[in-house]
């Protein structure tokens, strides 16, 4: 593992982006598979864009400052997950292996044996997904398994390997379920198992605030409601979906929102007294496959990124029962949404076009209108997964914010790009 100063450009944007219509892949790439498409389609036009100019707003140009400042290499593949916890940064790749770093950039400098030993974890399966709770790093898998593992990074010089302590389901949770048929649900024509399995890759992970209960979706079409005390599934909402489901995240008040290669987004929700989830509502506006999904800060606003190239922004309604309305677009990304990370009231968004983008929300009268502040170029393949969070070694200006937004990529790298943005 390398660490390397990195000095990429990027650069603020002006409102006016040249579109490509074609996007092709080198050999490996090319296909446009139902469950984790990286082929574009055409953006879906009849929704207003959203991303407008400063001068559009009326406002003064906006000045940001933005600088890919270190570049992290050691996988030796493509980097499918990050997830910021504590002191730290998880990663995750496509060749099963899951490497901790730590948030502070000089430790890089101070320990150079620790740069040659941040691999934690290592599985069968590429680690599709991460989260932390406490102790624990919940890790999902291509191979249909989720593995918890047990944090140890009290270790100087050459960081320890965890110890996984539980792979879900759990042998107590198979065996209870072995002999009774009802149990058993239809996976193929000639093929049945317990409700408590994933049958395809697990695709996305998501805790509950209170970190007691662990949601997990997969291509499969389902996903499960775990508890993390005894790992126990409690349970599987069977056909979600009627393609794979790419992403899942978790709302404060309780919703669940899931985006699937059917190209909707379903919000679930469980009533009082009931056990089990049941459909809200179903946003139906994208026209390919939905790979992302991000709340804002207060969540009032629902951001959805597919492979139309377009970033879908849904403002909830006050009913109380989970509504959204698609106001508009964020166009700017010549080729598929791939991942999208919120950090106070800026939305970072991941393509396959290779680019990082940064908006902004309007703090005007017209809130749902979003600027594109920055571009940030550096990768030299798709950004596969983003997470973001406030500079705190530079957040004390009184003139604006710093941030620091983690990329992941399928070139193998990790990015670590300064964001400074002043205040409206």
């Amino acid at each position: 593992m390398v660490f390397l100063p990195c000095p990429l450009p990027c650069h603020a944007h002006s409102g006016q982006d040249k579109q490509s219509h074609s996007y092709n892949f080198r050999s490996g790439y090319s296909s446009c598979s139902s469950s984790s498409s990286l082929c574009s389609q055409k953006s879906f036009q009849s929704l207003p864009s959203l991303s407008l100019s400063s001068q559009q707003l009326d406002q003064q140009p906006t000045i940001i400052h933005c600088q890919c400042v270190s570049t992290l290499t050691g996988h030796a593949s493509y980097v499918f997950s990050l997830i910021l916890s504590g002191k730290h940064l998880y990663s995750g790749s496509y060749n099963d292996e899951v490497r901790v770093w730590p948030r502070d950039l000089t430790a890089y400098h101070k320990n150079e044996a620790y740069n040659n030993g941040n691999l934690v974890a290592t599985a069968s399966g590429a680690v599709k997904s991460l989260a932390v709770s406490g102790d624990k790093l919940f890790s999902a898998h291509q191979d249909h398994k989720i593995r918890v593992w047990k944090i140890d990074n009290n270790h100087e010089g050459h960081q320890k390997k965890y110890q996984c302590i539980a792979t879900l389901p759990t042998m107590n949770d198979r065996l209870l379920k072995l002999f009774s048929t009802k149990n058993y649900v239809q996976v193929r024509r000639h093929k049945s198992c317990t409700w408590v399995h994933h049958v395809d890759t697990v695709s996305a992970l998501a805790l509950s605030r209170d970190g007691s209960l662990l949601y997990s979706a997969s291509w499969d079409r389902t996903f499960k409601v775990w508890r993390t005390s005894d790992f126990h599934c409690l349970e599987s909402v069977a056909k979600a979906h009627d393609d794979a489901i790419n992403a899942l995240i978790l709302s404060k008040d309780g919703h669940v929102y899931t985006g699937s290669a059917d190209k909707t987004i379903k919000v679930w929700k469980k009533l009082h007294g009931q056990r089990k989830h049941t459909l809200a509502t179903t946003l139906q506006k994208h026209k390919s496959a939905v790979n992302a999904l991000a709340l804002s800060s207060d969540e009032s606003v629902l951001y959805s990124g597919a492979c139309d190239r377009s970033i879908l922004v849904w403002e909830r309604q006050s009913d109380g029962g989970g509504n959204m309305v698609a106001v508009g677009a964020l166009r700017g990304h010549s080729k598929a949404i791939l991942c999208l990370a919120v950090v106070s009231d800026l939305l970072c968004s991941g393509s396959a076009d290779k680019t990082i983008r940064v908006w902004r929300r309007s703090a005007g009268l017209d809130k749902s209108s979003h600027v594109c502040l920055a571009v940030l170029e550096g990768h030299m393949k798709p950004v596969k997964c983003l997470t973001a969070a406030v500079d705190t070694n530079n957040s004390h200006s009184t003139s604006g914010s710093s941030y620091l937004v983690y990329s992941g990529s399928l070139d193998c790298d990790i990015k670590v790009w300064r964001v400074w943005v002043p205040r409206l």
